[in-house]
């Protein structure tokens, strides 16, 4: 499973956007312009929302099948 090529393209993908996210989160949080922006904690906290979800990624590649989701999407129904 953590040799999967998908699996860890998967982890990257939902890595970056929330990473991103979270950055823009912080920057809009105080409404200030792209310069007032503590740029220091701004990364930081994207920088560990992008661990947690690689974290949240593993913990879930357990569960579904060759992806990094909890969803198993091979699975017949």
């Amino acid at each position: 499973m953590f040799t999967n090529k998908t699996f860890w393209k998967d982890t990257l993908e939902r890595a970056v956007k929330t990473f991103a996210q979270s950055l823009v989160a912080v920057m809009t949080a105080g409404a200030t312009g792209l310069l007032d922006v503590d740029w220091i904690n701004a990364l930081s906290v994207a920088g560990l929302a992008f661990v947690v979800s690689v974290f949240t990624s593993i913990g879930s590649g357990t569960v579904g099948d060759q992806s990094a989701s909890i969803i198993n999407l091979n699975k017949e129904e």
